[in-house]
């Protein structure tokens, strides 16, 4: 069926170039011959061939970002926007657009073919130990997330598992597949080796001042990508499940039995000072998104390493993109959109009193984006330099998301947010909501959850297990005398930026009346059971966190690269999948603008083959 794209593939792709680790980022050839039969079995070619894919990687790192983030609702462009970003923003992507380049996928995904299929899987060091099975894996989770990445980004793509290492190869006939096929396919591939090698990874020490072990992706996360995509594309509740317990394993195992992975304690709220609301104050260090460690509490789970200086070939350029610098003359391209300010300042920011039993409401109209939601203050800044030759006043910002060298892909509250949408998904929307107004933990499971549900339900949702002694719940006293105990290391997650979420009166849970207290003759209350859920209620209370999750998602990781997926896949959800997914592209600018950027965009954006990108009649719907 599609032969071209792959006869250019042949003629740029290699398997990876056998540089030395201090070389990893240098690499200058692109073009490596492959050898037929040419067997992995020798440890200095299996590691240099991963260091070349995780090389590979780095050409496709800005556009993860980009593309995911400019066809969203929460950025905008500025006029310092080169055309090819402009045309992302606005749908307009032609096949010269630097950003559509499905080459460079395929790169990747033909250096993990020949990988898969030439390193030697059973052998075995003196201790009886398979030497290579990290790899294998390793590579295996690389190339089912870039086949995620290329399927969501074109919807149909030629589907290749064997290394195209001639021309012969390259005229084969390959079918399409959509994203179902490719995560049913990866589904497949990925299960049989979690359960060995789930959380194993190559160790390959610190290159070049980064640790190797936020460069790999972890399969249980992928794996939850995966069944989440599915579950969404095919509503299916057992799939949404295994989303759900993917995402629960690799949290259950990342730092080693009998340990914890928590959401954490940062957060910011409101404090009243000289008698005026002028400032927040964080009364829990809220700890860095972007710090690049490995300790049991690290926010970043998975990295794309870039150079340290454009001579380099692979760096980053978000940096100049997202902030106002010498470099770009002190004119950002990407700035929050009007929906994005609108999204954070609409937030109810619930206060607690020092007696930690009153709450008040933070004031709204304040200015540098102290209303609402606190995230964005604490990220995101705007000021005014003067240009050095002309004396103009240029209008400056800042992004604190983007001060690395290197790409960040997946990070602890990302996964969090993942597991709330899995469940909410699989008929636990109260879990769900839990997770974003108190944390959870088995308390919560059993104090909220099992009471409304069935046997069944009860049995499923009770494999999930956070003891208190490992996600100990932050509590409003804690909050009121600003201390914490030792073992409280969980809150919900939209606490972080919009207050005490649980005292909330506009952030509740649409939920069963409670009966009423019925007495006996003696005077004493006669116990009755909680009723049950209703599938009605349920449906409602899934909706309902859905619209609280899509905004969630919005608030923590605005700007990093996940908007436009986030959106499609909720729109996959709903009765009406086209019209939602433009009405949220559309609101861009705000409600009131909706028809200006209608016409800007000029797709139809209610046509799902619109959302994706083409390339020369050759991959795409």
């Amino acid at each position: 069926m599609i032969t071209k794209i792959f006869k250019f593939i042949f003629a740029i792709c290699a398997v990876c170039g056998m540089a030395s680790c201090s070389d990893f980022f240098d690499q200058q050839s692109e073009h490596v011959v492959f050898t037929e039969n040419n067997k992995l079995d020798n440890p200095t070619d299996t590691i240099y061939s991963v260091i070349g894919i995780l090389n590979k990687l780095q050409s496709i790192a800005d556009r993860t970002i980009l593309l995911g983030e400019v066809r969203g609702d929460l950025v905008d462009i500025t006029n310092a926007a080169n055309s090819d970003l402009r045309d992302v923003a606005l749908f307009n992507i032609g096949d010269d657009n630097r950003y559509n380049q499905p080459r460079d996928y395929y790169a990747i995904i033909n250096n993990c073919n020949y990988f898969i299929a030439n390193v030697d899987t059973v052998m075995k060091n003196n201790r009886n130990e398979y030497v290579f099975m990290r790899e294998y894996a390793a590579v295996k989770s690389i190339r089912a997330w870039t086949y995620l990445q290329l399927v969501l980004n074109y919807g149909s793509v030629p589907f290749v598992t064997d290394p195209i290492l001639n021309k012969a190869d390259a005229e084969k006939n390959f079918p399409k597949y959509d994203l179902q096929a490719v995560c049913e396919y990866f589904i497949q591939d990925l299960a049989p080796l979690t359960d060995r090698w789930g959380n194993e990874y190559p160790e390959y020490g610190t290159i070049r001042n980064n640790a190797s072990r936020l460069f790999y992706f972890p399969l249980n996360i992928v794996l939850g990508d995966l069944n989440l995509w599915l579950a969404s594309k095919t509503n299916n509740q057992a799939t949404y499940r295994e989303a759900a317990m993917r995402y629960y394993k690799y949290i259950n195992e990342r730092n080693g039995n009998n340990s914890s992975y928590p959401i954490g304690l940062g957060l910011y709220t409101w404090a009243p000072g000289s008698g005026d609301w002028n400032r927040p104050e964080r009364s829990i260090s809220s700890g860095s998104l972007t710090s690049e460690t490995t300790g049991t509490n690290a926010e970043i789970i998975t990295m794309i390493a870039g150079d340290s200086i454009p001579a380099e070939g692979h760096y980053s350029e978000l940096r100049n993109l997202f902030n106002s610098q010498m470099d770009n003359d002190y004119r950002a391209s990407i700035v929050p959109s009007t929906n994005m300010f609108d999204l954070s300042s609409s937030q109810i920011h619930c206060c607690v009193g020092t007696n930690g039993t009153t709450f008040y409401y933070a004031p709204s109209e304040l200015p540098n984006f102290m209303s609402g939601d606190l995230r964005l203050y604490q990220y995101y800044s705007e000021g005014v330099t003067t240009d050095r030759l002309s004396g103009e006043r240029i209008e400056t910002c800042y992004n604190d998301k983007y001060t690395s060298q290197n790409v960040h892909i997946y990070r602890r509250q990302m996964l969090y947010l993942r597991l709330a949408e899995a469940l909410n998904g699989a008929g636990f929307p109260r879990a769900a909501f839990s997770m974003l107004s108190t944390g959870l933990n088995n308390d919560v499971i059993r104090q909220y959850v099992l009471p409304y549900c069935s046997q069944s339900d009860s049995t499923w949702i009770s494999r999930l297990s956070f003891p208190r002694e490992r996600y100990g719940i932050y509590t409003v006293d804690e909050l009121a005398t600003n201390r914490t105990e030792d073992n409280h290391n969980t809150l919900g997650i939209h606490t972080r930026g919009s207050g005490w979420t649980p005292f909330n009166e506009y952030y509740q849970l649409l939920d069963n009346p409670l009966p009423e207290v019925e007495y006996d003759e003696n005077g004493d209350p006669i116990i009755i059971p909680i009723p049950k859920d209703t599938p009605e209620l349920t449906q409602k209370q899934q909706a309902f966190v859905d619209s609280l999750l899509l905004n969630e998602c919005g608030l923590e990781l605005a700007f990093e690269g996940t908007r436009f997926y986030d959106i499609m896949r909720f729109a996959f959800r709903q009765p009406n999948p086209g019209d939602f997914l433009a009405r949220q592209i559309y609101g861009r600018r705000g409600k009131e603008n909706i028809g200006i950027m209608r016409s800007e965009i000029k797709k139809d954006l209610t046509d799902e083959r619109n959302w994706y990108l083409q390339w020369n009649g050759q991959i795409g719907m």
